[in-house]
């Protein structure tokens, strides 16, 4: 459980409720130092640099996905760069200046929204405004989000100011799709790409964040919030906001149960329930299991990532081991992963990931998902341990008959899968005499004392031989 005593700088929070309202958590506790960057360390680094060093180039290139800093990072360069103190590498978050940018309403520091001012006469006005100098700050600075948003001619008229701007001005770009943006700007811009926070980080800023606010909260709800956000630090804080507000405040203990509740998502126990019944081969009581969450409410398209995650966990515990990885499972059931994992082949777990992957991509827009997800679950229970055309190759290879032919079924040492330590289905019997009526081939006594005795050599797997081993593959399948 969660709470601890607050460690967070004054600095960093908003007021919780301001005149206007309830001021959200991903905004009181927007960073506002390079050191509070989470995630982004290379990039903090790279600017703080910058500065030291008297270097700061005249536009900027942030992409990356939602939520992982970008324009926060661009408001404390902002400060950075206009603090009465600097330009500095450590704003002091108290002058007018730090102030009104962190608040979005200083004049010298424009953001703009890319995707609403994206036609040529609002860069034409940006053209024109530049050459005035700023107000009362060191540096007019422009930050333009999501700036592939804008036009083919808007990036045009952009050039010629981009490349040589007047000395007081600076551009700042944040993009989420930076492929979207012509290379003749990406050529006049320092770019910098903000990677995915990974879970363990936004976790720890959860902690953080529930300690400040005096809440209660089970460490595996906040882990499961993190694992939700999918690299997303706002995400994460807004989840977290949802729950307080789904919960009933700051009084209440934000529970496991809580945010299953709220996600539409299955609790671990089930999904590995769920998980158990197939890899056991049992439709059935998988079929039932279905039933039963879709009858509790549980959203379909949930449950089937998060069995697409326990899969990619069996994956990566038969490759791995469960030491030191980052699961979707609890540490409770993590036993029971490793146990499914070692008695699984590797292509058995990528088989049944392509299966669950294909029904997730067939399920967006189709009027028939719960079908879908059935056949998913019976084609899962119904997949065999699977063996790699290599060893099937090999196998075959090693047991070739007399004259290059290979063994009937039964004859001939092990089949492949059970050499691979799979589970091998019994070979199919063979009559001890054939049907009425079915005349025998025998061979005449000088032919069979001919072959008594006769070790025919075993022509070797060669590149000339594969054609002939294939057909005969394709012939026992």
């Amino acid at each position: 459980m969660a709470k601890r005593k607050p460690t967070t700088p004054a600095a960093e929070q908003e007021p919780a409720a301001s005149p206007e309202g309830y001021t959200v958590l991903a905004r009181r506790y927007r960073p506002q130092q390079f050191k509070d960057i989470v995630g982004q360390e290379p990039v903090a680094r790279a600017l703080v640099n910058a500065l030291e060093g008297n270097r700061v180039a005249h536009a900027y290139l942030f992409t990356g996905a939602r939520g992982v800093g970008k324009t926060s990072t661009a408001r404390i360069l902002a400060k950075a760069l206009n603090c009465v103190n600097g330009p500095t590498a450590t704003p002091c978050d108290a002058c007018d200046n730090c102030r009104s940018i962190a608040s979005g309403d200083d004049l010298d520091v424009l953001e703009i929204d890319g995707a609403s001012n994206r036609g040529i006469d609002e860069v034409r006005e940006i053209r024109q405004n530049v050459q005035y100098r700023p107000g009362r700050a060191r540096y007019k600075i422009y930050i333009i989000d999501e700036v592939h948003m804008l036009t083919k001619e808007a990036f045009n008229a952009l050039l010629k100011t981009l490349e040589e701007p007047p000395p007081h001005v600076k551009f700042i770009f944040a993009t989420t799709e930076a492929q979207k943006i012509p290379v003749t700007i990406l050529s006049r811009c320092q770019r910098f790409d903000f990677a995915g926070i990974g879970a363990p980080r936004i976790l720890d800023r959860l902690r953080e964040i529930v300690a400040q606010e005096g809440m209660e909260a089970d460490d595996e709800a906040l882990e499961l919030i993190a694992r939700r956000a999918a690299g997303s630090m706002r995400d994460a804080q807004s989840l977290l906001d949802q729950l307080l507000a789904f919960g009933g405040g700051q009084a209440a203990r934000l529970t496991t149960e809580e945010v299953h509740r709220l996600l539409g998502t299955a609790q671990d126990d089930r999904v590995v329930a769920l998980a158990s019944a197939v890899l056991e081969h049992n439709p059935a009581q998988a079929l039932d299991l279905l039933r039963q969450a879709l009858e509790e409410g549980l959203h379909l398209g949930e449950l089937l990532d998060q069995l697409i995650d326990y899969w990619r966990d069996l994956m990566v515990v038969h490759c791995a081991g469960l030491e030191g990885r980052d699961l979707s499972v609890s540490r409770k059931y993590r036993e029971t992963l490793g146990k499914q994992a070692a008695g699984l082949s590797l292509d058995t777990i990528l088989a049944g990931l392509d299966i669950l992957a294909a029904t997730k991509a067939r399920l967006r827009g189709s009027h028939h998902g719960q079908v879908l997800v059935e056949m998913a679950l019976v084609r899962l229970s119904r997949l065999e341990d699977l063996v790699s055309l290599s060893q099937l190759a090999q196998w075959l290879g090693q047991n070739r008959g007399p004259e290059g032919k290979s063994p009937a079924p039964g004859q001939a040492g092990a089949s492949p899968r059970s050499a691979a330590g799979a589970r091998a289905s019994p070979p199919p019997s063979r009559p001890s005499s054939p049907p009425e009526g079915v005349k025998k081939n025998s061979l005449s006594p000088s032919e069979g004392s001919q072959n008594q005795g006769v070790d025919t050599p075993r022509s070797p797997l060669t590149g000339e031989t594969v054609p002939q081993v294939w057909r005969e593959v394709l012939a026992q399948v």
